[in-house]
């Protein structure tokens, strides 16, 4: 999934980083408030790790300004304050969790999941669907009980159809979803990805088809 973390901090942020890249995930890093304000304004991310502690404009406008906007992005507030004062304004001006610092990167890792299995619809980190599992948080797909050897690509490929299971999306969204502002992909990258995804999804009820001219469609398939 797309990421956006708001850290001004250097060294939080490489760290951040290097856990959600780990686990598969897109994830781009914005230092300054109004810039993180302006990006929102015109790039849509699955989730936002926002700082409120930061140059330009405070964390608290940023996340106003974009619940201004309509914009239901779920966002996790990562905040030093830990006055219980502090935590219900955040929450009530639309943040759907928070951490306080010093916080357990597994913790924010798991919380993360959450944020993204509910934008999803989704109630826990496994999904089944006859013979084929999946487990986002150990990162484990199957197929008949034997795993699936999926490279970090195709990992991020599969999170993003489980997720959007009967909708079509087209290689524009796709792209978007699942490279960084310092990638530079190709629509027939994401093609060749695809189709090495559709080949280890064999046997599955999971299918991965392709609409000429407009995208993608991941649906179950009944046995």
């Amino acid at each position: 999934m797309r990421i956006l973390l708001v850290e001004d901090s250097d060294t939080l942020a490489e760290m951040i980083m290097e856990r959600f890249t780990a686990e598969g995930h897109a994830i781009d890093r914005e230092s300054d408030g109004l810039l993180a304000e302006q990006l929102l304004r015109h790039q849509s991310f699955d989730l936002v790790i926002l700082d409120i502690n930061l140059p330009g404009q405070n964390g608290d406008d940023v996340l106003r300004e974009l619940r201004s906007r309509k914009d239901t992005t779920p966002v996790l507030v990562l905040t030093a304050r830990s006055e219980i004062g502090d935590r219900i304004t955040v929450l009530d001006i639309g943040a759907d969790d928070y951490l306080t610092k010093p916080f357990d990167f597994g913790e924010l890792a798991a919380r993360s999941r959450a944020l993204l299995r509910r934008r999803s619809g989704q109630a826990n980190n496994l999904f089944q669907a006859g013979n084929f599992e999946y487990d986002r948080g150990s990162k484990r797909a199957t197929v008949n009980a034997s795993d699936l050897e999926l490279r970090p690509r195709e990992m991020q490929l599969l999170e993003l159809f489980l997720a959007n299971i009967d909708r079509l999306m087209s290689k524009e969204d796709v792209t978007d979803r699942i490279y960084t502002y310092s990638e530079t992909p190709s629509f027939n990258a994401v093609e060749q990805i695809v189709t090495r995804l559709r080949k280890k999804l064999e046997g599955s009820p999971l299918k991965i088809r392709t609409v000429r001219g407009l995208g993608y469609i991941a649906s179950i398939k009944d046995a």
